[in-house]
């Protein structure tokens, strides 16, 4: 919706965007810094913040504001919307008790994926990375295989937008080979990306659809680079994840409507 129509209420907006600056390191915040980061004026930014406190969302100390946990449900609330998450908790949790590796499950964010779920394995991979955490799209097994599954003319416009810049040697920076890889991994139904964000990362994953076969997110197995090809984890990994995957899914026609 453009900000300049009628229905867009600019209060609403300022007042994500003051949420969002609250939870910016390092998690306390004056005034005046809110209302830069938010983009609004003081006298704006002083008012929102009133009614944050008013709501216990925000706490004042001093000169400092900051989040109360209660902010912490914004999030939660889409997480419980999906038909799939508490299932795909325990889901992932077996697999990766099956495999030994690092599981995880993400949404599709425009040019990034949104971590709903990870669960790193004891031996692998940074605890920086946690619900919530965005990565680009194209850098990641899990943005891939979402990608691949855009309408074509959302791909092309992505294509157009998104700036593949080089973060590794390996990292793909030309969109004609991005598009190509992403026509092949929608023929054969999963993505392997191989240090191209991190060097010392590789990962395999598939699409997670919903009953009427749309893709909603997607699950990864990921590992060390180097420590197995793509054939080998095709053979080892992609049995388990795509067998996840059909679980979680059948899963979701069991989750019943609230009734009203």
């Amino acid at each position: 919706m453009p900000k300049d129509s009628d229905g867009f209420v600019r209060a609403i907006a300022r007042g994500f965007a003051v949420v969002q600056a609250l939870g910016r390191p390092p998690g306390r915040h004056t005034l005046s810094e809110i209302a830069v980061i938010a983009e609004i004026n003081r006298a704006t930014a002083r008012r929102v913040l009133a009614t944050l406190v008013a709501l216990k969302y925000c706490e004042a100390d001093g000169r400092y504001f900051s989040l109360r946990p209660r902010a912490l449900g914004l999030g939660l609330s889409y997480l419980n919307a999906l038909p799939y998450w508490g299932y795909a908790q325990r889901a992932l949790e077996d697999l990766r008790n099956e495999i030994g590796e690092s599981c995880a499950l993400a949404v599709l964010d425009e040019t990034e994926i949104v971590y709903a779920l990870r669960l790193p394995a004891r031996r692998i991979l940074s605890a920086n990375l946690g619900i919530g955490s965005r990565l680009p799209a194209h850098l990641v097994s899990l943005g891939r295989v979402m990608l691949a599954s855009l309408p074509k003319d959302q791909r092309a416009a992505y294509l157009q937008s998104v700036e593949l810049t080089p973060v590794t040697p390996r990292t793909v920076t030309d969109p004609r080979v991005l598009d190509r890889q992403l026509d092949l991994i929608e023929a054969q139904g999963h993505a392997w990306v191989d240090g191209e964000l991190d060097p010392a990362i590789c990962g395999i994953a598939v699409p997670l659809r919903d009953q009427a076969g749309r893709v909603v997110a997607a699950i990864s197995i990921n590992t060390i680079s180097g420590m197995t090809s793509e054939t080998q984890a095709k053979k080892k990994f992609l049995v388990p994840l795509k067998r996840t995957a059909q679980d979680i899914r059948t899963q979701m026609v069991a989750v019943r409507q609230p009734a009203f």
